[in-house]
């Protein structure tokens, strides 16, 4: 089969968009594969270019890392607030935590495979209840 004559360039991309890509695909790294280091270089990335990004990039920076940051907290703090009203030994204390973390887990999942949709067409994305105000 000869080779196509397609040309792909980046030429259709929006100022930031590599970058906002970058930032919510670490989001996902942080929620799936390896959870603190990626948010580490999402801080490091955010901390790095909050002020000289392209706007684009900047919003996708900013809700991923307060969304990363407000979701931990959110996950450690009622999960241990459900056990420390239950009790380590009671069953039912466990069947609360387990479901509320994976149904708040996998929204945040959800979410984030959302932003990185719009971070691939070029477009801002505010997460649901706990992402910062659009600037």
């Amino acid at each position: 089969m000869p080779p196509s004559d397609d040309k792909f360039s980046d030429a259709g991309d929006k100022p930031g968009q590599n970058l906002a890509v970058l930032a919510e695909a670490l989001y996902l790294a942080n929620l799936l594969l390896v959870p603190g280091i990626a948010f580490a270089v999402l801080a490091w990335l955010w901390l790095k270019n909050k002020d000289s990004a392209p706007p684009l990039a900047r919003q996708h920076l900013r809700q991923t890392t307060f969304v990363s940051l407000y979701g931990g907290i959110l996950i450690v703090v009622l999960s241990a607030l459900f056990i420390a009203i239950g009790g380590l030994h009671w069953e039912w204390t466990w069947v609360v935590v387990i479901m509320y973390f994976t149904c708040v887990h996998s929204t945040l999942v959800m979410f984030g495979m959302f932003g990185l949709a719009k971070a691939l067409a070029g477009q801002v994305w505010r997460y649901p209840l706990i992402g910062p105000a659009l600037e």
